[in-house]
């Protein structure tokens, strides 16, 4: 079985200023971690997690092992310890009763948000490499009444997507509904979305080093 990698003293640099930039946008009760995904992360995955994730292609692995390990460290936070986080049916993770959580990943970088109910009713979260979204992707994204106001011009796109990425998350587990992204009306500046079928989503985001975006519907929210 291949160990886990030491990350080197850059990638745990970026670590650190991800951790920071989360932790200072997270509402009230959320927790929030990241890591660096390495070779070997796949056996962060607990056995029982391991068998409900039907992805054989060894990054996918890694980098749901570098995401549940993350999380796990969260719930043992909470008191919450020795629970295997499932891929549901529906792709999504299975959390706990009494929990809501969420787990994101890009190519290098995994994030988790976990939260007992109650301090937010879901979570969803995003992570994205702070470079412009292809424009071909930009146009399957936006919609007219989507607003992104003061975010940095060169990163809009790319903060619109994961925004969009991170409501879905948050909203699906409430509403189980599918969604486009069509279906998502952004609006960044007041840090809010709302979807179709009107469940109302706060957003904060963060872009150093990384686009990094946290959606949360609040507690007793209808």
């Amino acid at each position: 079985m291949t160990l886990p990698a030491i990350p080197s003293a850059l990638e745990q640099l970026e670590e650190i200023s991800l951790a920071r930039a989360l932790a200072a946008i997270a509402p009230n009760g959320v927790r929030t971690g990241c890591r660096m995904i390495h070779g070997g992360d796949e056996a962060h995955l607990l056995p029982a997690e391991a068998q409900s994730i039907p992805a054989r292609q060894p990054a996918m692995r890694r980098a749901s092992g570098a995401a549940r390990w993350i999380a796990h460290g969260l719930l043992a936070e909470i008191g919450v310890g020795d629970v295997a986080i499932l891929r549901a049916p529906s792709g999504a993770p299975a959390w706990p009763g009494r929990v809501t959580g969420s787990l994101a990943h890009d190519d290098e970088m995994a994030v988790a948000a976990v939260a007992p109910l109650g301090d937010v009713a879901s979570l969803g979260i995003d992570v994205e490499p702070a470079l412009p979204l292809p424009d071909e992707l930009l146009a399957l994204v936006a919609i007219p009444a989507d607003r992104t106001g003061a975010a940095p011009l060169h990163l809009a796109s790319r903060i619109l997507f994961s925004a969009k990425e991170a409501v879905y998350k948050a909203a699906y587990p409430l509403d189980r509904n599918v969604l486009g992204y069509e279906d998502i009306t952004v609006d960044l500046d007041a840090g809010r979305a709302v979807t179709k079928t009107g469940r109302r989503v706060r957003l904060v985001y963060c872009i150093v080093p990384r686009v990094a975006v946290l959606a949360f519907v609040e507690a007793g929210a209808d």
